[in-house]
């Protein structure tokens, strides 16, 4: 009943933000220069705030129409290269010849939806050839397609990597980092033609044996068996996936927010003192990260379960004990690839050291082809987001990329 009951209290708020999103746009936002007094504007931010304190269920737009390349600016375009019921691979097709290395970027399926990583596209959109992929909510997605697991997002994985075509370049950022090096061990076993020329792997939970934070103490407090007792749900009959058993986004954005309810609270007090000041650049950059923030999907109730049980209670890629199709992972099998992975000082989701686990596991590759970023002051999204990420760690990633693409 746990979806049942979200879904019976926003169909009941559903008219109260309605209003308020009315009256919001009604007021405007200029005013610096308008009659309302301040008790009015107080009003119209505290309406505002109403109507962003809502989750919405549907990816949002990309909206990457251009970027600048050498200097000029060239349109762009998104297209589908692929698709199956719970995903897509999406390729930011720019308006020139000489696109750049091919580049997948794999973003998390962790209760947001691929657009979190818009500013990632956009900074590699530069210099490569983007593709990424884009996920399916899976409430929407009827039970008749089957189902979706720890073992089918490694196997999507493989089969846009395949659709991408050879010489590409593989990026995986956070939760994603164990399938991708899986997806890539299993190719290399196979001597799959389309193997990555790199692979970059970006705070993710390799081994989360190594300094375990609170999201690793939740995973390990309780068997599997309590996390399937009460955080599975059922999806409504309104919706086309129907009675498919799924971890809610909802519950996982909550869980996220809980473990910084002080920072949230005051970015909101922020905003609705920005807005009443007129400081409107800074209230519509915090309105935008929330619009964002806001927009959850589900996973499927097997693939977060297998997750939590084969990454965070079992490290199973790490121990060497992760099986996709009956045979044992080995990252030892990647031999000719270069390897990067990054980490952020800060990041109180995948510790210091957790992803570099993936250096040991790649025994294969030559010393060379390795190498290891630490982001001084940055926190988990500052490793893919932000300045820092700008002018830190993409000069790093694309060096990668670029001697991978002259060596190999």
């Amino acid at each position: 009943m746990l979806y049942q009951s979200f879904q019976a209290f926003t169909d009941l708020a559903h008219p109260v933000r309605a209003l308020a999103v009315a009256v919001s746009r009604g007021m405007g936002t200029d005013w610096a220069t308008s009659p309302l007094d301040y008790p009015l504007r107080k009003l119209a931010a505290t309406y505002e705030l109403i109507a962003l304190g809502k989750l919405t269920h549907s990816r949002p737009d990309f909206g990457i129409s251009a970027v600048t390349v050498n200097g000029r600016e060239v349109a762009v375009r998104e297209e589908v290269i692929h698709a199956t019921p719970f995903g897509s691979l999406l390729r930011f097709r720019k308006e020139m010849d000489a696109c750049g290395p091919r580049v997948l970027l794999v973003a998390p399926l962790s209760g947001h939806f691929a657009t979190l990583l818009r500013g990632t596209v956009q900074t590699l959109l530069a210099d490569h050839d983007v593709y990424i992929t884009d996920w399916h909510n899976p409430r929407d997605v009827p039970l008749s397609a089957g189902r979706f697991g720890l073992e089918e997002y490694v196997l999507h994985l493989v089969e846009f990597i395949e659709h991408m075509g050879p010489g590409g370049h593989v990026v995986a950022v956070c939760q994603p980092t164990v399938a991708a090096l899986a997806a890539v061990a299993v190719m290399a076993e196979d001597q799959h033609p389309a193997q990555p020329l790199s692979l970059t792997l970006m705070a993710g939970p390799i081994d989360t044996r190594v300094n375990p934070t609170k999201v690793n103490q939740l995973a390990t407090s309780r068997p599997i068996e309590w996390f399937e007792a009460n955080l599975i749900a059922t999806v409504p009959q309104r919706y086309a996936g129907a009675s498919r058993r799924v971890y809610p986004g909802f519950v996982q954005l909550g869980a996220f927010i809980s473990m910084n309810l002080e920072r949230h609270l005051k970015a909101f007090g922020d905003l609705f003192h920005c807005r009443v000041k007129g400081e409107h650049a800074k209230a519509d950059a915090t309105r935008k990260f929330y619009e964002e923030y806001f927009a959850t999907m589900d996973l499927t109730a097997e693939f977060y379960l297998e997750t939590v049980q084969a990454i965070f209670q079992e490290q199973a890629l790490a121990k060497g004990t992760l099986e996709i199709r009956g045979r044992r992972v080995d990252p030892g099998a990647i031999r000719r690839m270069g390897l990067l992975t990054v980490e952020g000082e800060r990041d109180d989701i995948c510790a210091v050291g957790q992803t570099l686990a993936a250096q040991d596991l790649c025994r294969s590759v030559r010393p060379y082809l390795k190498n290891h970023h630490v982001q001084p002051g940055v926190g988990h999204y500052g490793v893919f987001s932000g300045k820092k990420w700008e002018n830190g760690i993409y000069p790093v990633l694309r060096d990668m990329i670029q001697m991978t693409q002259q060596t190999l």
